[in-house]
């Protein structure tokens, strides 16, 4: 984080009562009579396409009608048979762009059956009342390495234990999550719900996390394939794009990805610095999540840059709605050429853009805005990882996430694919079965 004497950037811009409210959660949960309300909507398709669309294919009618006869804790093991980290998702999820873009109800009426709020109404229950609902099998005797505690080597790890394997979990940071724990806004997760979530799937034994052990330095592909009897790799994407334009290096300047995981791990909000004027380049999830939480903190006017017109933006049109209902303004059609200063950030200036038979250009046409902190938001990229084949900047696969070297598997945003958590769940589990069937002797 920029440090708070950088002029413009400061901490405790708001009360802590203001804090309190504008990082309190975004959904509120539903109690039992709006779930049940909510529930009744649904029409129980058959052949559901709120099924289909959903990567990690619950069986959406089944469990609604679950809730829908007061049964949630039913409804729960529905969903977290095809999902364990069903409570993040229903939280975190794009359901708009998902499941609930698919709901009949949405091509009726334009309004879906609220689907990721009953999925968390249904997971809430079941964490709150009862223990972990899997029994782990009789022990196999095989040992399986699972590189990263993300969403998509939890969910891996989680399989294998069940299955009855040993799991040693290596993790680079201090705390499991991954992106749920240090990449996600606030208000999406509140009352430390990742951490929560990860003790409860643990419950199912059999998995052991060692933290501070980086692929690469502490450990090495080739030290985990010697000593496990399969290895699945969940690293993520730990690199962030540069931004290579004029005073990049100035202060002031920063990755949204660091200023999110320093706001997550915040104990008190009131502590954190941000700017009076701050920009974010890009146009995702990541860009969103970072101007909102700067608003939220107290920033006088936050823009979101991003080059293409904004129907192109890879957030949702929730998320896009969401930041401009918090006073965000989107800028589109523009790409930073220089941020001006001296010593630190003030301006930023940012040219025009245009698509031509030769892709995106600037256009010459240039204007600026005060920018005391600018949040690159630009993409993620790849920590080299030994030995394995590429395809593009990420780690290559074939089938249920089995890479170019034998005995490794990998899955989440290390590999191609939309990089979701819902995605990364779907893979780790995916990865696990095949890795169960490698080892049992059931698989090619």
């Amino acid at each position: 984080m920029t440090s708070p004497q950088t002029p413009g950037i400061a901490a405790g811009r708001l009360s802590q009562d203001q804090l309190a409210r504008n990082f309190d959660d975004l959904h509120a949960p539903y109690d039992p009579h709006e779930a049940a309300v909510a529930a009744d909507r649904c029409y129980f398709c058959h052949d559901a396409p709120c099924v289909t669309a959903c990567p990690t294919a619950i069986d959406i009618p089944l469990f609604i009608r679950q809730i829908a006869t007061g049964m949630p804790e039913a409804a729960a093991r529905t969903i977290l048979e095809q999902n364990i980290l069903g409570g993040m998702c229903a939280r975190v999820c794009p359901t708009e762009t998902l499941c609930e873009e698919a709901c009949v109800r949405e091509t009726a009426e334009g309004k879906p059956v609220e689907i990721g709020r009953l999925q968390r109404h249904a997971t809430d229950s079941l964490m709150t009342r009862q223990g972990h609902p899997f029994v782990r099998a009789s022990e196999t005797g095989k040992r399986v390495a699972v590189v990263g505690a993300g969403p998509a080597g939890l969910a891996c790890a989680h399989r294998l234990a069940m299955k009855g394997h040993d799991v040693t979990i290596y993790e680079a940071r201090p705390k499991p999550g991954g992106l749920n724990e240090y990449g996600i806004a606030a208000y999406k997760t509140t009352d430390d719900f990742a951490a929560r979530e990860v003790a409860w799937l643990l419950g199912i034994g059999g998995i052991t996390i060692e933290y501070g052990h980086t692929l690469g330095t502490e450990i090495s592909l080739a030290g985990l394939r010697e000593n496990f009897d399969a290895v699945f790799v969940g690293v993520g994407l730990a690199g962030v794009n540069a931004l290579e334009i004029e005073g990049a290096t100035r202060a002031g300047v920063e990755d949204a990805v660091s200023f999110i995981g320093a706001l997550r791990q915040a104990e008190d909000l009131a502590t954190l610095p941000v700017g009076r004027n701050v920009v974010v380049i890009g146009g995702g999830m990541t860009a969103i999540d970072a101007a909102v939480q700067s608003k939220l903190l107290g920033a006088e006017s936050v823009t979101v840059a991003y080059r293409r017109p904004q129907a192109q933006m890879p957030a949702s049109r929730f998320e896009q709605d969401l930041a401009t209902s918090k006073g965000v303004r989107i800028l589109s059609g523009v790409m930073p050429v220089a941020i001006h200063g001296n010593g630190a950030a003030t301006e930023i200036e940012l040219e025009y853009t245009a698509e031509g038979p030769e892709g995106l250009r600037g256009t010459g046409e240039t204007f600026r805005l005060p920018a005391d902190q600018v949040f690159r938001a630009i993409g993620q990229t790849l920590s080299p990882v030994e030995g394995l084949e590429l395809d593009g900047r990420k780690i290559k696969v074939t089938g249920a996430g089995r890479t170019s070297v034998p005995g490794v598997w990998a899955g989440g945003d290390c590999t191609p694919g939309k990089d979701l958590t819902v995605v990364a769940v779907a893979e780790g589990r995916d990865a696990a079965e095949d890795i169960h069937a490698a080892l049992m002797g059931a698989a090619p």
